[in-house]
């Protein structure tokens, strides 16, 4: 696609509008696009024409056509944020203030082991023992340096491969993502599912309700359509679309209810979301310059949305996006950077102690004790003693630097991430798995996380009974069974369905929506087919539909008698459909009066109860009108009146079994798990009950988003941290909540002073709207199955299974890191304090330790090892020094130093024709 600037791309080629004209059109809303509509184009219709496409038919689908069409208006395909390269990754890892203080100390040291000084025989420069190390071991010198560079390379190159596999493992999770979303199209007037990704302009798309728009449209005809443009607006109020009032429909916006046609005008980087995407893009290098090493650096929307489940990228999160403070280090890096540095400190001062002890020696011996003068052509010499003295501060230092840390803790981590994969957790950045393990408090989704985000009918109230399971199908009469049955199957969307699991042993599938799927469910285990019921009354045979929305909050559906009456099921919330019930079918079958005393009874033992347990009632009923008169179905209330209840059932998303047991884990390891969701007080506060988040008789806190803003906020609206501290530590359960006051509470618990330490916390989340609290927690858990991408992006590690378990095994690993990188630091410092002791005192005091320390050392005779001689170890306990070229054991003027008595004395030896047959000139002690 190369450049995507409006001026560069074609124009419309043999169509009647570019694709710029195209853009330029979608960027309207409402009245204002009806209008350029109508002036411009003269109706959608005649905007069909001059794409060449059929309202009706659809495109033809010929492969030229569509070549073309990619051509002149692009590709449904937004390209996704280049993943970082693995030298960027290397580079990134090299920042590491523990790995800077190992590469200058390596440099410094392997340049000076190759510093090889002139010699300095002038006599009268004063003589010193500069020169006692053996040949090999001044060849030998930069092997130390080298080795710390090794071991930096491997550390660096462990982390990036490691960050990078990672990187790898998610985009290919995106893209197998991508790869299975397909939309539903007309070509050539027959309806089928293409994959997203190849969608063209002037493809006629129809949308239902739960559909993700994938690409920018005008409708051509709509039914009751709503839509829900937050991910773009951040507004959260739906959209009514419609032909005379707002006929545009953007990609990445939802589908709230009803259903239509499009035809598909913008796609790919043209889309709404491609141009926000495109915005985004260009302002990343910016960004990604402030936002060092953080989580998936830079926009929190990096892949494609339009592929993907979600292609929610919204121009507020883009604002807020900006706003994201650099991320904190890990608390373990933190740690550790403050050791480096305190360590480096006190090497540094060690190193700086040795040199000014090693100077002024020398200078205190020669110029003071000795008493000579300071000749000019000694100057180098003198030089080349003070770099000796600073290669031996370098030595100190370098010993005082644990090399081994980086190391240890890089591989221990890169371990544990592998070891996360198969407890389900996609590790995406390293640190991640020990900032876990230190993990003080877990904001928790509820719905998918906490439970299964199945809805499933769990109570059921049938002929005056109420089961408190599912009733057994020989418990209840046969026409009552059937009445549920058609009740269930025939008023419910027909786009809602259960399907066979994917993988065997698996639970079955819920297509459509999530109520409708718990009652079809209810069906399945009453032991009924509601799929032979639905091929008895296919669709076209339904008389009348009133769908389902927020103001009605029931769904009814008229059929048409064999006999030319007419029978409507109706289903809804409990407490509008018992309100216009005026009868109930009794334990035999028999509608039975249902009077207002009635009614209140029923609500007092059946649906309290039900709603105590957090359970959402669904009442199910018909009504039956005669043949005689067609009643007027466009007063809906007359129609939706004088019902006759069938039942209510109970329905809830079920805790995952294994929840509750997770949860008294994280108590007992001190984490306080806090739920935070939108569903509403009552069921929250069952649920957390259920999972063990509250405690009977405990004083805790469960608050609704508005409670929590008025208590957390001043008169302007400002978060105030001291009253959010008031109310933190014992809030349980946050309901009805929305993005930002997520993000509030994970912030004012990170900011908090109230503890000794600082609270670390994890964040689970699934939503677009869930982006900003993952950005900000210590650890964002993203949900692999459920997430979308915006979430993924934004966390750090990716739960595959979806499930709250993988994040006790997560902390449970990143405890493991820890304890082990607290017993290696343990060996590493006692090694490393040992080292530097001894290298300093070698240095300072003995001076055998240091690669020679200036100064006259003989024996009580006079004679003496000068720099012109090395020392030879030739025994055990001896040591002999000759001229050079005089190898032990030759015929040579020299001293042999022999340790007797518990200290070292010293033989001159003189020239003699027999080899190493000494003859005692002096002996006398080692003077040093």
């Amino acid at each position: 696609q190369g450049d995507t600037s409006p001026l560069s791309l074609p124009t419309g080629g043999d169509f009647g509008c570019s694709m710029v004209e195209l853009r330029n059109l979608m960027e309207l809303r409402s009245a204002e696009a009806v209008a350029r509509l109508n002036d411009s184009y003269g109706g959608v219709q005649n905007v069909c024409k001059r794409l060449k496409t059929s309202p009706v038919e659809g495109l033809s689908g010929n492969p030229t056509d569509l070549e073309k069409r990619r051509q002149v208006f692009g590709q449904n395909f937004i390209p996704p944020k280049k993943a970082k390269t693995f030298l960027q990754l290397v580079w990134e890892a090299l920042q590491d203030v523990t790995l800077i203080i190992l590469e200058i100390a390596a440099i410094i040291s392997l340049g000076l082991s190759f510093y090889h000084p002139p010699g300095g025989d002038n006599e009268l420069c004063g003589q010193s023992t500069g020169g006692v190390e053996d040949e090999g071991e001044s060849q030998a010198g930069w092997i130390e340096g080298a080795a710390i560079l090794f071991s930096v390379i491997i550390v660096v190159l462990v982390t990036a491969f490691n960050d990078w596999s990672k990187e790898k493992q998610f985009r290919g999770l995106q893209s197998r993502i991508e790869q299975e979303q397909k939309f539903t199209v007309i070509r050539k007037g027959q309806v089928i599912q293409i994959p997203v990704a190849e969608i063209v302009v002037g493809d006629i798309a129809q949308i239902k309700y739960g559909d993700l728009l994938p690409a920018d449209g005008i409708l051509i005809q709509g039914n009751d359509l709503k839509i829900d443009e937050s991910s773009l607006t951040g507004e959260s109020d739906q959209v009514k679309k419609s032909m005379d009032k707002d006929p545009m429909l953007l990609s990445g916006t939802h589908v709230m209810e009803g259903s239509g046609r499009m035809v598909v005008t913008a796609v790919g980087i043209n889309s709404q979301t491609g141009i926000i995407f495109t915005l985004l893009g260009a302002g990343e290098g910016d960004e990604e310059k402030k936002v060092k090493k953080g989580k998936g650096d830079g926009v929190a929307l990096e892949i494609q949305p339009l592929k993907s489940q979600e292609g929610v990228e919204n121009e507020e999160k883009e604002k807020k996006k900006v706003k994201v403070p650099k991320k904190e280090k890990s608390v373990l890096q933190g740690k550790l950077t403050r050791l480096a540095v305190q360590i480096g400190k006190a090497g540094l001062i060690m190193s700086a102690i040795t040199v000014i002890i090693l100077v002024l020696y020398f200078v205190i011996d020669t110029f003071g004790v000795q008493k000579r003068p300071w000749l000019a052509e000694c100057t180098p010499i003198y030089i080349q003693y003070f770099v000796k003295f600073f290669i031996i501060g370098v030595t100190v230092l370098v010993v005082a630097v644990p090399e081994g840390l980086p190391l240890a803790v890089t591989i221990s981590l890169a371990y544990s991430v592998k070891k996360m994969m198969k407890d389900n957790n996609l590790v995406r950045h390293l640190d991640a798995c020990e900032t876990m393990g230190n993990a003080t408090a877990i904001c928790s989704d509820k719905t998918g996380t906490l439970t299964m985000n199945r809805m499933t009918v769990v109570q059921a109230y049938v002929g005056d009974t109420h089961y408190r399971q599912i009733p057994d199908p020989e418990a209840i009469l046969p026409k009552i069974l059937d009445l549920i049955v058609h009740g269930v199957a025939i008023n419910s969307a027909y786009t809602s369905k259960i399907l066979p699991p994917e993988k065997e042993g698996g639970l079955p599938r819920q297509v459509g929506n999530k109520t409708e799927c718990a009652l079809l469910g209810f069906v399945l285990d009453l032991k009924q087919d509601y799929q032979a019921v639905r091929n008895e009354v296919p669709e076209e045979k339904l008389y009348k539909v009133y769908t389902f929305n927020s103001v009605r909050k029931s769904m009814s559906t008229v059929l048409r008698n064999g006999g030319g009456g007419f029978r409507m099921y109706s289903k809804g919330a409990s407490e509008i459909i018992l309100r216009k019930c005026t009868k109930i079918l009794d334990k035999n079958g028999e509608p039975r009066l249902f009077k207002v005393k009635d009614r209140d009874e029923m609500v007092k033992k059946v649906i309290e109860p039900m709603a105590c347990h957090g359970l959402r009632t669904i009442c199910l009923a018909f009504r039956d009108f005669p043949a005689d008169a067609e009643p007027d179905w466009d007063s809906e209330n007359e129609i939706l009146s004088d019902l006759t209840c069938i039942a209510v059932v109970g329905i809830e998303d079920p805790v995952r079994p294994e929840v509750p047991d997770a949860i008294l884990k994280c108590q007992r390891a001190g984490i306080t798990v806090r739920m935070v969701t939108g569903d509403n007080i009552n069921t929250a506060r069952a649920i957390a009950t259920k999972c063990g988040i509250l405690l009977p008789g405990e004083d805790f806190l469960c608050l609704e988003g508005k409670e929590f803003n008025r208590l957390i906020r001043n008169e302007k609206g400002e978060v105030e941290q001291e009253q959010l501290d008031k109310i933190w530590p014992k809030l349980r359960v946050l309901a009805r909540s929305s993005p930002t006051d997520k993000h509030t509470l994970v912030k004012g618990i990170i900011d908090s002073t109230v503890g000794d330490q600082r609270q670390v916390v994890a964040v689970t989340g699934d939503g677009t709207n869930d982006g900003p609290a993952l950005k900000k927690a210590d650890v964002g858990f993203a949900m692999g199955i459920a997430g979308t991408d915006v979430a993924k992006e934004a966390s750090d590690i990716i739960l595959t299974d979806d499930n709250f378990t993988s994040i006790v095994k997560a902390v449970m690993w990143g405890r493991n890191v820890y304890d082990s990188i607290s017993k290696f630091l343990q060996f590493q410092l006692t090694v490393n304090v040992v080292a530097v002791i001894v290298a300093f005192t070698g240095a300072c005091i003995t001076q055998v330790s240091s690669p020679g320390t200036p100064g006259r050392v003989g024996c009580g005779g006079g004679c003496h090892c000068g720099l012109h001689r090395r020392l030879h170890h030739t025994g055990e306990l001896t040591w002999e020094c000759g001229h050079r070229g005089v190898s032990p054991g030759q015929v040579g003027h020299g001293e042999r130093l022999t340790w007797v008595g518990g200290m070292w004395w010293c033989l001159s030896l003189w020239p003699s024709p027999v080899p190493a047959s000494p003859r005692g000139a002096h002996l006398g002690r080692w003077d040093t």
